[in-house]
């Protein structure tokens, strides 16, 4: 018995595919590859997509056909008690045209890339902005973009310790981790926060896994001291089981990412002793993003992006040389929280993704609209 639900979503998904593929699949290769009535593929109007030519058809056209595919999704998703989100469900019909036909030349750009998302901040908090990156992320594969999500949850672990009565304490900006604490991070973020994220991705129809980066070896780390000023010279002090990544193995992830699956990661790293370490997700997301060689890393931050001075707003920075970048930091232009921040970019950078990007994750659909717009919302780090 075929599920005709299922099949309406697999053959939607074909066609967007078809927007961004040299070879175009017309309607008679798509019955017989899905092995599906000719007329069930006309009842569903999926015959479309025999004449979805870029070449041929203008942005208004294209843009048209997607609209009623989108609609086809809505359409299926109404009969469904427990309903999902589909990737554009939210806009307007104008809306839609608006976005998609500035969206395209990206959409082509951007197809069989991979892109890493660090998922964290107000928008991982707030429950309608975590609709709207689940959103984001849905319209990302169905357009044929590969992504991968590293998630924080500082605050989630801090709430979990005051449960049990535990205070939390940092030098220089980190957390002291003893065997405790980090068998409770570790709790919380690949127990909870993790869990959490895949269902609500798989309930998009995306097919979402969730991994600890002890998984297959995925991340390798080592022991991270703290630096601290003690009359005027800089110590290294031990805080526990906090780590930094030693080495990324990115056979797991190769491997899911070719079969479709989005890997959604917690930032938790194993020592050469298979003890647990917690680690930095902004760190971990670029570390990640460079050993994938991604086509960008996306910061998902609680700030607009980077500024000459953060009191002036004419002074906002859309673009960022990763030379400027330093320069910044080392002359405190960048200073305090945006510091790892901008670290991280420069790691990844460093280590093999092509461009790194801050965004405000406050915003709604900030995904999509640094990705899909020319002007983006947020600061672009590069290397040139």
């Amino acid at each position: 018995m075929i599920n005709e639900e299922n099949l309406k979503k697999e053959l939607a998904s074909r066609i967007l595919k078809n927007f961004t593929s040299k070879d175009k699949m017309s309607a008679d290769d798509l019955v017989e590859d899905m092995q599906v009535d000719e007329n069930f593929l006309k009842k569903l109007t999926l015959e479309l997509i025999g004449k979805l030519n870029i070449e041929k058809m203008t942005n208004e056209e294209i843009a048209e056909e997607f609209i009623k595919m989108s609609a086809q999704f809505d359409n299926a998703d109404e009969k469904v008690e427990d309903e999902v989100e589909t990737p554009l469900k939210n806009f307007t019909a104008s809306d839609k045209a608006d976005v998609l036909i500035e969206a395209l030349p990206y959409i082509q750009e951007f197809y069989g890339k991979t892109i890493v998302i660090k998922y964290g901040g107000n928008a991982m908090i707030n429950d309608e902005l975590k609709e709207k990156v689940m959103q984001d992320v849905a319209l990302m594969k169905y357009v044929g973009m590969k992504v991968v999500i590293v998630h924080g949850g500082g605050p989630e672990i801090t709430q979990f310790l005051k449960k049990v009565g535990k205070e939390s304490s940092f030098v220089s900006g980190l957390r002291v981790t003893d065997e405790e604490t980090v068998e409770i991070a570790e709790m919380v973020l690949d127990g909870k926060i993790n869990s959490e994220i895949v269902t609500l991705l798989n309930r998009r129809g995306l097919r979402a896994v969730g991994l600890s980066g002890k998984d297959a070896g995925l991340i390798q780390a080592e022991k991270k001291l703290a630096t601290v000023y003690e009359q005027g010279d800089k110590v290294k002090v031990d805080i526990g089981y906090v780590g930094k990544t030693k080495k990324v193995d990115t056979r797991i992830l190769e491997d899911l990412i070719s079969r479709d699956y989005v890997p959604v990661i917690a930032p938790i790293g194993v020592g050469d002793d298979g003890e647990s370490y917690n680690i930095n997700a902004d760190y971990v997301a670029a570390d990640i993003a460079g050993a994938l060689h991604a086509e960008k890393l996306l910061l998902l931050t609680d700030t607009d992006g980077v500024y000459k001075n953060f009191e002036d707003k004419e002074t906002f920075i859309s673009t960022l040389k990763a030379d400027d970048a330093r320069e910044f930091i080392k002359e405190g232009i960048i200073s305090g929280g945006m510091i790892p921040k901008v670290e991280a970019c420069l790691r990844a950078l460093n280590t093999g993704a092509n461009k790194a990007h801050i965004i405000d994750g406050r915003l709604p659909h900030s995904i999509i609209l640094e990705l899909f717009t020319a002007a983006g919302i947020g600061t672009q780090v590069i290397n040139a």
